[in-house]
């Protein structure tokens, strides 16, 4: 039987799970545009937080010169050799985790409310990221970085998987723990409770502006109750 859970709660990784986790994933992205295209690029320059990955490899090869129709036809093998190239180097993450990770994911287990990703990263970037950091066994499933156009859409995609498998009632409480604006901003969109947390790298100020339902210093700061 399936079990019902009380509430779901959807988490971004980077800068909200895990900081400073090193080049690998920027070294990634350079390599699986060098592999396929053999375009030298970077990501110097690209305000790369809360963006997808595919948008950044965007910008990567369009600052490179590549043309829109080039970069649209070599994108799929692109992100299969980001991917290889990220699990093939993932360095050990269990001790990048952002403060008090882990005893609020076991808590939110233990409260039976039902835990997801709301990603940019790709789907095996995101998961390797996450079996490095000792944090994968937490997470059912999730929606990453290739799976929709922007991260409001990977939220939706998230919510209506958690229903359709019948994992939460349709009015089960859901909310989205982020760093960024983007993660405020893809709550709004889909009516569900913004969580903010200032591990990452956004100015306090901008994400007051953005007024999400809560702002906490870190997740040693969430209760069970602002999520249920």
């Amino acid at each position: 039987m399936t079990q019902v859970h009380r509430a779901l709660v959807l988490f971004d990784i980077d800068g909200t799970l895990v900081r400073r986790a090193g080049p690998h994933h920027r070294a990634a992205l350079v390599h699986g545009v060098r592999r396929i295209t053999g375009l030298d690029t970077t990501t110097e320059g690209i305000p790369v937080q809360g963006m997808l990955d595919p948008d950044i490899l965007t910008v990567m090869m369009r600052t490179a010169g590549a043309g829109r129709a080039a970069i649209r036809e070599a994108m799929p093998e692109i992100l299969k050799a980001a991917e290889r190239y990220y699990v093939r180097e993932c360095p050990e993450l269990s001790g990048k985790h952002c403060p008090g990770v882990v005893p609020v994911l076991e808590r939110l287990t233990r409260r039976g409310v039902l835990l997801g990703l709301v990603t940019g990263n790709l789907t095996r970037i995101g998961w390797r990221k996450l079996e490095c950091a000792g944090l994968h066994g937490y997470f059912r499933f999730g929606a990453f970085g290739e799976m929709a156009k922007n991260r409001a859409g990977l939220a939706r995609l998230a919510i209506r998987e958690a229903r359709g498998r019948g994992w939460i009632e349709r009015n089960a409480a859901v909310s989205l723990i982020g760093d960024a604006p983007q993660d405020i901003e893809a709550a709004r969109a889909n009516r569900i409770r913004a969580i903010s947390v200032r591990t990452g790298i956004t100015p306090v100020e901008e994400l007051e502006t953005l007024q999400p339902d809560l702002l906490l210093r870190d997740l040693r700061d969430l209760r069970l109750r602002m999520v249920e």
